[in-house]
Formats: structure tokens, sequence, C-alpha cells
């Protein structure tokens, strides 16, 4: 399982130029079954997604063709974590 940290780096001006895209990456990222949740980090530092079902190799692929990522409005940081406990609920997690 991942967290990916997305943090604004220094075009964060130009956010809303490549907006539509960043959305369509992470509607891609939840329709492969890859993403689990994506939310924004509070007081407007970036985002964060949950991944899971993927190698650490595609996981950066596919972050690297996030456009936010490729035209350097977010820099990417991808922790991977290794499950041990979870509410039943998340046990698929679990592996």
């Amino acid at each position: 399982m991942f967290v990916v940290l997305l943090k604004f780096s220094e075009n964060k001006s130009q956010a809303g130029q490549f907006m539509n895209g960043h959305k369509e990456w992470i509607k891609r990222g939840f329709g492969d079954g890859v993403f689990l949740l994506a939310g924004s980090l509070q007081t407007g530092l970036g985002g964060a997604i949950l991944a899971h079902n993927s190698e650490l190799e595609e996981l950066q692929a596919r972050v690297n063709d996030d456009p936010f990522v490729a035209e350097n409005v977010v820099s990417a940081e991808i922790l991977e974590v290794t499950p041990s406990l979870a509410d039943e609920r998340l046990n698929f997690l679990l592996g």
C-alpha cells in the first residue's frame, strides 16, 4: 500500500491550467482499481492519495503521468506502507 503526497511547488499558480487533466488522471487511477482515496492536504498544501494494487515502479510511472507532476505544479513523494493491523472493513489491505 502507498501514500502519495502531492505538495504544491514553484508552479502552483498554474494549477488551474492543468486541473482538468489532473482530475482525469485521478479518475483513471480509481477506474484502474489503484486509488482508494484522494483528498486535499489541509491549509492548501496540495493533495494525498492512498493507493494499492500496484508495484512501486508502476505507481511511480503513474504518478509521473499526472499533469500536475509533469508541469511541476506539485512535487510527488511516494511512501510505501506495509499494513500489519486494520479495521475489519479494511482487511483487504492486509494482503
